[in-house]
Formats: C-alpha cells, sequence, structure tokens
C-alpha cells in the first residue's frame, strides 16, 4: 500500500492517501468534534465544527471530507481553530430553538429533574419517580408539604391554566416511598476514612449529611435541642408538617450512617477543636450564630462564597439561613447538596468551585401558538387542587403528572449541540435574530417526535432515509435560511419513516428527532 507523510501536531506520521484528515487524528486518538458526520454514511461538511487549520497554507479546512495530501501540516487544535468551532456553534444556536431544561428545573434551587418525575408518575411508576427526586433532595416528604414552589412559578401550564402541582406530586412520591416497608437508600460509596463535622439538623444540616454519606464521608451532626429537625421541628406547626413525617425522613438519613450528637451546645472555642477531630466542619445553624467568633460574618451571617459555600477558613464551610437568613428549607436543602460537593472537591485537592452548570439553551417565554403545540403532549384537565396537607389519591396523582407540557428536551443529556456548546464555551445569542422562529412539534409517528426548530440542517437523517431506500424519506426543502428537512410532497412522517425512526432519531445530533 501506498503511504504518504504528514505532520500532525508537529509529530511526523505515514497515513494512506484516502483517508480523512478526520479518520487520521482519531486513530492517533485526538478528539475532533463533529455533528454532520456519520461514520459509515456519506456526508457533506454543514456544521464545521469539525475544523482544523493547514498550517502551510494557514487555512481553515474540514476535516471530515478533507483526505490528506503529502507534506500537509495539520494542527487540530489551536487558538484560532478553538475559535472557529466555537462560531461555528453560535452560527448553529442561532438558528436552533428550544430549551435543553424545563424552567421548571433550572427555577428549582437543588435543580431536581421535575419533567422526568412527571413522566414516571403519570405512567404510574411513584417508586422510580422517587428516586429520581431524591437524587437531588433529601427531604421530599417535607418540601412536599411546605415549598412554596418556586418551580411552580415557572411553569409554562401556567400560562395556559394553572401550573402542575409540582410540590404536591413530589410529596406523593416521597409518602408512597415512606409507607413502605423498607426506603429507599440511594447507592453509597466505600468509607473513605474521614469524618466532617456538621453543625445543625435543620433542613441544611439533614441535606448535606444525606449527600456526604453518599460519598463516603462519615457524618456527625451536633445539635443544642434534644430531637433534630431544626426550624422544621420548632419552627413549623405540626398542622403544615406532622413531625412523623420529619422523623422518617431523618431516620432515613440515620440509616445512611448519619451519628447525631444532641443536646451539644456548641461554644465559641469548639470550630477549632472540631477541626482537630474532623476533616472538615459544615456550619448549618440556622440563624443563630452570635456565639462563634473567629470567622468574618456580616449581621450575624458567616460569609462565605456563594457558589460553595467555602469561608475564610478553607476548612470550614456555612450553609442555609446561617449564611443568607430566611427560613426557605428548599433553598438549605439545595445548600446541603451543594456543600457536600464542595467538601469533596476540598478535600480531594481539586479546585473547589462547586456545582458546575453547564450549556443550557433558553429561548424565553412561549408564544401564544406555541403554549398550543406544547400542549400536544399534555392532558388538559384543570388543576387538582388539595388543601393543606392532604395529598393527592393515585388516579389523582397520575392526572396531575399528565398535565406537564414537558418543556425540557428529550436529548438533554446526549446532544451533541449542547455538550459542544459547553466545551467550547459558545454565547447561544451571538448571532441570535431579534424574531425567533416558532416551535412546532410533530407527533403524528409513535415512535418518534419531530421538532424541526431544533434541527441544524445536518442531513443524517436525509441520508439515512435514502442510504435505507424509504419510500419517501426526508430530504431538504426550501432554500437558503428557509431550508428546513422535511417530508417530500407535504407527506407524514409515519410515511416516510417506515423503516429508519429510531435509527435516524438515535443518529440526530441534537434532539430534533427523538424517540418518545
Amino acid at each position: 500500500m501506498i503511504m504518504i507523510s504528514i505532520i500532525l501536531n508537529g509529530k511526523k506520521i505515514e497515513v494512506s492517501p484516502d483517508t480523512t484528515v478526520l479518520e487520521v487524528a482519531r486513530a492517533e486518538g485526538l478528539d475532533i468534534p463533529t455533528m454532520c458526520h456519520l461514520k459509515g454514511h456519506d456526508h457533506f461538511p454543514s456544521c464545521m465544527v469539525c475544523v482544523v487549520k493547514e498550517n502551510i497554507s494557514r487555512k481553515l479546512i474540514p476535516s471530515c471530507t478533507t483526505l490528506v495530501r503529502t507534506g500537509m501540516e495539520i494542527i487540530t487544535n489551536d487558538e484560532e481553530v478553538h475559535e472557529a468551532r466555537k462560531t461555528g456553534l453560535e452560527l448553529l444556536l442561532s438558528d436552533h430553538v428550544g430549551d435543553c431544561e424545563a424552567p421548571c428545573q433550572t427555577n428549582c434551587p437543588a435543580y431536581m429533574d421535575i419533567p422526568l418525575m412527571n413522566r414516571l408518575l403519570a405512567e404510574g411508576k411513584p417508586q422510580e419517580a422517587l428516586e429520581i427526586v431524591k437524587r437531588d433532595i433529601a427531604l421530599p416528604a417535607v418540601l412536599g408539604r411546605i415549598c412554596p414552589a418556586p418551580c411552580e412559578r415557572a411553569c409554562h401550564r401556567r400560562s395556559v391554566d394553572s401550573p402542575v402541582s409540582i410540590c404536591k406530586l413530589k410529596q406523593y412520591a416521597a409518602d408512597h416511598d415512606l409507607d413502605q416497608k423498607e426506603q429507599f437508600i440511594p447507592d453509597m460509596a466505600e468509607s473513605n476514612g474521614r469524618k466532617i463535622a456538621i453543625i445543625g439538623t435543620g433542613p441544611a444540616g439533614l441535606s448535606a449529611a444525606y449527600f456526604l454519606l453518599q460519598k463516603g464521608y462519615a457524618c456527625e451532626l451536633f445539635d443544642k435541642n434534644p430531637v433534630p429537625g431544626g426550624a422544621l421541628r420548632y419552627a413549623i406547626p405540626n398542622k403544615k408538617l406532622p413531625k412523623d413525617v420529619l422523623d422518617k425522613e431523618i431516620e432515613v438519613i440515620a440509616r445512611m450512617g448519619a451519628v447525631f450528637k444532641l443536646k451539644k451546645q456548641i461554644g465559641k472555642d469548639a470550630l477549632e477543636a472540631l477541626k482537630k477531630k474532623f476533616d472538615a466542619v459544615v456550619i448549618a445553624t440556622g440563624e443563630d450564630n452570635a456565639v462563634f467568633t473567629g470567622l468574618d460574618k456580616r449581621s450575624n451571617a458567616f460569609v462565605a462564597d456563594r457558589n460553595t459555600h467555602q469561608t475564610e477558613d478553607p476548612e470550614i464551610f456555612a450553609i442555609g439561613s446561617a449564611v443568607k437568613p430566611g427560613r426557605v428549607a428548599i433553598r438549605a436543602v439545595a445548600h446541603g447538596k451543594q456543600v457536600a460537593l464542595s467538601v469533596d472537591q476540598y478535600l480531594n485537592n481539586k479546585p473547589v468551585i462547586g456545582e458546575r452548570r453547564i450549556f443550557n439553551s433558553r429561548f424565553g417565554r412561549l408564544l401564544n401558538g406555541e403554549l398550543m403545540e406544547y400542549m400536544l403532549e399534555a392532558d388538559p384537565v384543570k388543576r387538582h387542587e388539595k388543601e393543606g396537607i392532604k395529598g393527592f389519591s393515585y388516579v389523582e396523582m397520575q392526572k396531575e403528572a399528565a398535565r406537564c407540557m414537558h418543556c425540557d428536551c428529550r436529548k438533554q443529556h446526549n446532544c451533541k449541540l449542547r455538550d459542544y456548546s459547553d466545551e467550547y464555551g459558545a454565547l447561544q445569542k451571538r448571532f441570535f435574530p431579534r424574531e425567533r422562529k416558532s416551535v412546532r412539534k410533530i407527533f403524528k409517528h409513535e415512535p418518534i417526535v419531530y421538532e424541526p426548530e431544533k434541527c441544524i440542517k445536518c442531513g443524517i437523517c436525509v441520508r439515512i432515509t435514502s442510504e435505507h431506500k424509504e419510500k419517501l424519506g426526508l430530504t431538504f426543502i426550501g432554500k437558503g435560511f428557509d431550508v428546513e428537512v422535511a417530508v417530500p410532497f407535504d407527506n407524514e412522517t409515519v410515511n416516510a419513516l417506515e423503516k429508519t425512526a429510531i435509527l435516524c432519531a438515535e443518529n440526530c445530533p441534537t434532539g430534533a428527532l427523538a424517540k418518545k
């Protein structure tokens, strides 16, 4: 076989002349992003996120279609290449209309995957829904009763009639678990031999213990009161939060390994003593901080980094009302989740950056016509109202969960556009038009849904349907900025994708084509 020489990132290599730059780079273990390329299928460059630089000509070239030539000098990633890929992504985003995450989720302080919980409850799977909830919320039965529901204020269903009753649905999933003989315990890492002191057993302290225990840390919780719970126990009336519900959720955390040291008043000299005995200290004392000295405080609240909750003393973290007075339990519970990550980063000598949010496409409020598009997935029934602490019945739960409009993207966890936009720091609205396109949802094919405004015109589905000889298939319709992928002759997707619906959905680089 005839071989030719090229230079790849300063290294001279021998390659076959009928090989693309992309194939050569990947064979050398180099990662080059692609969106319009699908191995084993004909392709043409359209996304331009695979560009590399040919150093002799100083030109940027698409690696997926450019064949190697003798003497080429290829640079796969420098500042110019990075910026070109970022610009390519920003151009794709300018024509992409879709939220990665639903507004309810982004408005939840704990960032809970609310749409997934709703889907599972609508399917009659409360235990699976509970497991989704407890990825992010340590005390869902408690919060289902007392949370002020910031998620519901962001719910798009609110613009149609009333928001989905998210908190009551969360309460149903949690109560269902508490009624079982054995309650759900999340996966636990093996003990890492390190101990954390948590001062306070209110929502912030309990949540911190819940998430730290999962990471393999031993947790001792100190409280001046005879029974754990903090403000949840002593500031909220029983008619709003039955104490047996609180006790059951605390018992789950105790079963996970939390050790409670009650009737322990932590004095002003206690922090230094705790630091000698424990690897880190989390202050979750609510607003009762006057006794503590030696740390920076303002208006009796500890000063801590808002993202990491680390104080001026790197071994001490402060959360909940100890840093921001005001009894909002969901925020305190969210702090507990966040501080567990920060403590883990600190004790493993990693940069302490707290919880990092990845790129999230957002297009704003839904227009009137778009609300009806989203209602295609939702049950049109009115909101099921429940007064006080009374929960839903099984039937009511399913009906209420089915009201969800599912504003999240079905591919939020495996969308190339999102992943690469995050990696390259792309700006969603750098080239965003003043008037965006209107969202459409096409559901007429049972296994899949097509959302044209998420399509980046990569042509992968067009090529798949052609190569598999679909009778109709998909094609490009229109010209210039108005081009879109559609079924020829104004036909339906159910007729166009008789054999390749799932294959097209699995290989779509965005959420434009997705499995229901």
